[in-house]
């Protein structure tokens, strides 16, 4: 079973604070789903080529389906208006090798 990741570029953030608090409330929702958090919207992020310097995470899960199971779940969706109506992302879901 291959693992599942969720790679999320902030394009804007229009509330820097409104995204700590949804990080704050989102790394124990994501324990419930055995999520990671291997990149933290803090870590340094430098872009490269057609890249754009942008916040950033990666979320290990254990497969692909739990990954699409947490962002599917009623915790993450209860955590979503946290982040205000400034804030737009890249959010992807993706299996690993």
């Amino acid at each position: 079973m291959n693992k599942g990741y969720w790679v999320v570029a902030y394009r804007k953030v229009g509330d820097a604070a409104a995204v700590k608090e949804y990080a704050a409330v989102l790394v124990p929702a994501l324990g419930k789903f055995g999520g990671r958090m291997l990149v933290s919207p803090t870590n340094v992020v430098t872009a490269k080529e057609a890249g754009l310097q942008q916040m950033t995470i990666v979320v290990e899960f254990d497969s692909y389906e739990i990954a699409l199971a947490a962002y599917e779940s009623d915790d993450h969706k209860k955590m979503l208006p946290a982040l205000g109506s400034g804030v737009e992302r890249d959010f992807r879901i993706a299996e690993g090798v």
